[in-house]
């Protein structure tokens, strides 16, 4: 049997430090790799508590953790829903705090990997991009639906694309004609809208596009600040709350929420004395994001954006 690698996984185990009794939250359970790893070092009494949106998820990461770790089977349970919900997925399973939060923001490998999901460029399949497959909207709804300034803000947006207006006015043309349903169809509309000069560049011309349709389809970034926070609150005093991204812009949610929670205070800076009274409620534990070794990025290259932060609650 093959598992998925988790990236980070020595890093996170590291940071959570799941080898004594604790209650864990794993936001983003994917394929259960870095759930198991933590299982596996808790001792007994301890509890994990994962949470993903996509049912063939839940179901896969349940089947590996029984095969995986089955001696620890009863002290994990998977719920299905969106991480920005933790709150009330965990109230109603009478659990009201954690010791730990993990939340890996990246795409799993089993959604990627899945050609009929719609995720990758280098693969033909409809336009779909759902997490949450029961979720009403879809990338080719965006493609097919959406202005031509609608989208050229997406991908400005989400997927920091600099040849934004020349790919939404050639989607739109393209159409017109006939609707834009598959990945590839999409890939060579956004081909067409570059110069060669930058076809001839490292790194596939698609994949800003599609990072930001992904990003808009799920909603991924909608929220994202409160929910790191609505996080922090279900976290026991000195608990830790460690999340990893793929891309500059949740990094840059994550540092600047981190940061506004360690330092809340709104005095001005010549102020004598804190007059405002919000006190810091967590303190940031990496000074600067980890990222992956040598090793683990020869072994797995798609850890080669990922970026761990984490905080202790106060």
């Amino acid at each position: 049997m093959t598992y998925h690698v988790p990236v980070l996984l020595d890093e996170v185990l590291e940071t959570i430090q799941p080898d004594k009794r604790m209650t864990i939250l794993d936001c983003t359970l994917g394929a259960a790799g870095h759930s198991s790893a933590m299982l596996t070092r808790m001792p007994e009494g301890g509890r994990l508590y994962g949470i993903d949106r996509d049912g063939e998820a839940i179901r896969e990461a349940s089947r590996i953790i029984a095969e995986k770790v089955p001696q620890r089977a009863k002290d994990f349970t998977a719920l299905r829903g969106n991480f920005f919900d933790a709150k009330k997925l965990l109230a109603e399973q009478s659990v009201t705090s954690v010791d730990a939060i993990l939340a890996d923001l990246g795409v799993s490998s089993h959604q990627f990997d899945d050609g009929e999901r719609g995720f990758s460029h280098r693969t033909t399949a409809r336009l779909d991009m759902r997490m949450d497959r029961s979720a009403p909207l879809t990338a080719y709804d965006i493609v097919n639906g959406y202005g031509e300034a609608e989208i050229r803000k997406i991908l400005f947006d989400y997927g920091e694309e600099k040849f934004a207006p020349s790919i939404a006015r050639n989607i739109v043309k393209a159409r017109a004609e006939k609707p834009v349903e598959t990945t590839t169809g999409l890939v060579e509309i956004i081909k067409a809208s570059m110069p060669a000069k930058v076809l001839r560049e490292k790194g596939h011309p698609a994949a800003r596009t599609f990072q930001a349709l992904r990003i808009a389809t799920n909603g991924e970034l909608d929220g994202l600040d409160k929910a790191i926070r609505n996080l922090t609150d279900l976290l026991t005093p000195g608990g830790v709350i460690a999340i990893i991204t793929f891309h500059s812009l949740e990094d840059r949610i994550v540092k600047n929420v981190f940061r506004e929670m360690q330092n809340p205070c709104t005095c001005p800076k010549n102020a004598p004395v804190c007059i405002c009274g919000k006190k810091p409620v967590v303190e940031i534990l990496l000074r600067k994001p980890v990222t992956a070794s040598d090793d683990e990025l020869e072994r797995n290259p798609r850890s080669r954006s990922a970026k761990l932060r984490a905080a202790r609650k106060i």
